[in-house]
This record gives structure tokens, sequence and C-alpha cells, in this order.
């Protein structure tokens, strides 16, 4: 077991809530910490009694130095027909859902306004990954 503290930024990371949602928590009694001057603090132990889930030890000595990149881009396409802006959503949708475990997850968000004819694409993800959509949305408007 380890002695690792985390912050209420780390925490709320980790659990994908609001700061403000963790620190409810500690003062809710309901999340177990340490109040280390100003700020709060919780340990390990605590965070995993919360969540039912062991927390992965994520210090830079456990992981070692491996080198981690992620591509974050906004794709904004003017004057494109609905059947159109639909192939583009379902084939981006469909190759982000189809990762293998262990792979970085993609994440995609589209936005089509039909009364602008316009597609906002929004993909976070590994390099290769995000360049292989963006190669396959050109294929389509190109077609």
């Amino acid at each position: 077991m380890s002695d690792r503290l985390f912050s209420v930024e780390e925490v709320a990371d980790r659990l994908g809530l609001h700061v403000r949602t963790v620190r409810g928590y500690v003062r809710d009694g309901k999340l177990a910490a340490v109040r280390i001057g100003k700020q709060y603090r919780i340990a390990q132990a605590d965070l995993e009694a919360f969540t039912g889930l062991p927390v992965p030890d994520t210090t830079r000595e456990s992981v070692g130095r491996t080198r981690f990149a992620e591509v974050s881009s906004i794709v904004e396409i003017d004057a494109i027909d609905p059947p159109t802006a639909d192939r583009i959503i379902t084939l981006l949708t469909a190759a982000a859902g189809n990762h293998r475990p262990g792979e970085q997850a993609l994440r995609i968000q589209t936005i089509h306004d039909r009364e602008r004819a316009r597609l906002k694409i929004i993909l976070v993800g590994g390099v290769a990954d995000t360049a292989r959509l963006l190669e396959f949305t050109e294929g389509i408007l190109e077609s």
C-alpha cells in the first residue's frame, strides 16, 4: 500500500468530477482527507475506500519515463450537405469505439448545424489514430 497523498484537483481528475464536488465530499465526511495548510490531501487508501477500486500509483517513479503524446483537433467544415455530414459522423463514431484494450481511446464530439451547413468535429486522441481519422474525413470530403 502506498502512502501517496492526492490533491483535491488530482482526485477530481481521476474521478472525472468537478473540484467543488470533491471538496463537498470531503466537507460532508464522505471522503476522508487531511488538511495541510489551506489545502486538503487525500490518502491513496482513503480514495480506494471511497471508490471501492484500487487506485494505480502513477508517480513518476512507478510509471517510469514513458512518453505520452496526445493530439487535440478542431475541424470545421462549411458548405456540407446532411448526407455527407452523417457519413463523416458515423465513420468517426465507429472508428472511435473500435480500439483494442490498452490503446489510448479516441474522444470525438461532433456538432452539425444543418441551417448553416456547417460541421464541427472535436477530436482528442493519439497522434497516429487522430491522423488516420483526419485522413478518413478528407477522403469522404474529396469523394
